[in-house]
């Protein structure tokens, strides 16, 4: 029995270590998701629009449009991404793309009322001549099963 437990400790911990690592691209997208977060909370249009990719797209609950939309939204308070309070992520890096998955409750003012709600956000980053740029932002909200 004590054998037993102590294999099921170490197959529990392995795959626990096997989940914490990430590549170091997987990394790099992972601190660039959190930065935009926050330059989307800051209203910081010039960083978003370096990061922005020329054909990006943006998927919201009331539709979609491309940069130059997103960026004039983030600009006039359209949408104030308050705060993105993050539960899960996870990167899947395949050559020059790297998708993200965040599972948040995203804190905003739309149309001057504040709203939480749960999303799973779907990033696609590209990389090109040696930087990451953001090609698409989706926002799927998830049904709440609990007490808010």
């Amino acid at each position: 029995m004590k054998a037993l437990i102590t294999g099921l400790f170490f197959i529990i911990a392995g795959m626990q270590s096997s989940f914490a690592q990430n590549s170091p691209a997987a990394q790099e997208i992972i601190k660039l998701s959190k930065e935009k977060w926050q330059w989307m909370s800051d209203k910081n249009v010039d960083i978003l629009g370096k990061l922005f990719h020329e054909k990006s797209v943006f998927v919201h609950m009331g539709g979609s449009w491309g940069k130059q939309q997103e960026i004039n939204v983030i600009k006039s308070g359209g949408i104030w991404y308050k705060k993105a309070d993050i539960h899960e992520v996870s990167v899947e890096v395949i050559d020059n793309t790297a998708i993200l998955l965040n599972r948040i409750d995203l804190l905003a003012i739309v149309g001057g009322n504040e709203v939480t709600n749960p999303f799973m956000v779907t990033e696609v980053y590209i990389k090109q001549d040696g930087s990451w740029k953001l090609g698409s932002l989706s926002f799927t909200k998830l049904v709440s099963t609990g007490g808010k």
